[in-house]
């Protein structure tokens, strides 16, 4: 049986004692239901809503009194707080049975999700409770991403969370020349609970809720609309036959991960133990500094360092005083230390603005002391093509620029276009040009996908 935790339960049994205790249990009572939920700011405001009637709304669990917190940092791993906060109610099918047998037979993948997502977890969960929102939703990524930061679907939904460019801005996700923040840790979880949120509060459902995460709200409401006329129930399990086969999984899936954890021995797994203590901590970022000198200051392995801070997608990280890298806390102390002896440039890259078509990769490779495919691999620059004018590249910095940081305003509107390469024909010397079908104007932030309030995201994602 799936271990729980329900304030009403302790109420109920405080209640029955001697009414010498009255005064007591009103003070307890007090701190149990607490403030109403903190609502996020990035919520749209007065989302639509079913008519009440129509729908069968979940308990919302209340924010923690400081008790209750202090005791979430008495489980020995934060898989125990996990399942202490379960409160999305169970289902048990043929879908829910399919998908447990098939993550308990693969316990190779289970071993890489759960080691990857023991860098996450931590902080997940910490969210979850402030927000008084049920703790399984910390297992979604599981789902979505398998717990990796760097998974890309096909429709360009990234992230541990999966946001596709439209619903990314739409909650204050930055996706820019130099970051794109719906990979960052701490920015894609707050924009993904407050995304969840506002579909709990427009469904009053989190099994619905979840598969509007899934499928978009818009899609879920109209097939809420069609039982209603046909006179039949509005649930999850009802609506499933109208949904296409990756929500119906969606979950039931969610469902299959929530037993594992419950209880792993059950099905022959073992989960490994994640301190329930924070993995780590956001450092300030003085000026530019290339991803490799700041995992070279913190004394990290350049995969390590990109695990908590996948968001910066170019060699040099930019940004003002608000734009923080995350760190291990052990890491975080040698980073400051090593810092403080740093006696070079901590930034070894700048910006060029291409202003005309003659300026070939090869030219500018010979301007700037590097070599062609420095220059590609810093800009993701495909094989056989050209730069157009008006493109905004990185470059490696010279002496005359070596204290000039990337301003905020390049940062903003850097675009990349590009071009097939023109190749000369040996006998006439006249260029052909065969121009790619799909060149354009193509920006560094990745063309907006089209979205529509029901479209949130499709799988096929390269996400283990």
């Amino acid at each position: 049986m799936q271990a729980r935790f329900t304030y009403s339960a302790a109420l109920a049994t405080l209640l029955a004692l001697p009414a010498l205790l009255a005064p007591a249990l009103s003070q307890a009572h007090d701190e149990l239901n607490g403030p109403a939920p903190i609502s996020s700011a990035a919520t749209p405001p007065n989302p639509p809503r079913l008519p009440a009637s129509d729908l069968a709304p979940q308990k919302i669990i209340k924010p923690a009194s400081k008790a209750a917190e202090d005791d979430a940092f008495h489980e020995k791993d934060v898989w125990g707080r996990i399942r202490s906060g379960y409160a999305i109610p169970d289902i048990s099918n043929e879908l829910v049975g399919k998908h447990v047998n098939w993550y308990a037979t693969r316990p190779d993948y289970i071993a890489r999700t759960t080691t990857r997502a023991s860098r996450y977890l931590f902080h997940v969960v910490t969210e979850l409770e402030k927000r008084g929102m049920p703790t399984e939703l910390a297992l979604l990524p599981f789902i979505e991403s398998a717990f990796n930061p760097q998974a890309l679907s096909s429709a360009n939904a990234a992230g541990m969370w999966q946001f596709v460019p439209g619903t990314g801005r739409d909650y204050k996700l930055k996706q820019d020349a130099f970051k794109d923040e719906r990979r960052g840790i701490i920015a894609s979880t707050d924009a993904a609970l407050s995304y969840l949120q506002r579909l709990y509060d427009m469904f009053g459902d989190w099994q619905l809720a979840l598969a509007a995460y899934n499928w978009g709200e818009g899609s879920v409401q109209k097939a809420i609309k069609r039982n209603q006329a046909a006179g039949k129930p509005t649930d999850f399990e009802s609506l499933a036959e109208l949904m296409p086969a990756e929500t119906r999984n969606y979950v039931p899936k969610l469902q299959a991960v929530k037993n594992i954890v419950a209880n792993p021995a059950q099905y022959g797994l073992n989960l490994p133990a994640i301190d329930n203590a924070p993995y780590f901590t956001a450092v300030d970022k003085t000026s530019d500094i290339d991803l490799t000198i700041a995992a070279h200051l913190a004394e990290l392995s350049v995969d390590e360092f990109k695990a908590l801070n996948p968001q910066f997608k170019r060699p040099v990280i930019t940004g003002d005083e608000q734009t923080k890298i995350l760190l291990p806390k052990e890491n975080a102390d040698k980073f400051h230390l090593n810092l403080a002896q740093w006696g070079k440039n901590l930034s070894t890259w700048t910006t060029h603005k291409i202003t005309s078509a003659r300026e070939s990769i090869g030219t500018l490779a010979s301007r700037f002391h590097t070599t062609p495919d420095v220059i590609r691999q810093a800009n993701n620059i495909p094989q056989k093509t050209a730069l157009k004018a008006g493109s905004t590249i990185l470059v490696p910095k010279l002496s005359t620029s070596a204290s000039i940081d990337i301003s905020p305003e390049i940062e903003r509107t850097a675009t990349l276009a590009f071009e097939a390469e023109r190749e000369r024909s040996s006998k006439s010397g006249k260029s052909k040009s065969e121009k790619a079908s799909k060149s354009g104007s193509v920006s560094l932030v990745k063309a907006r996908a089209s979205h529509d309030s029901g479209k949130h995201k499709k799988r096929q994602r390269n996400d283990d």
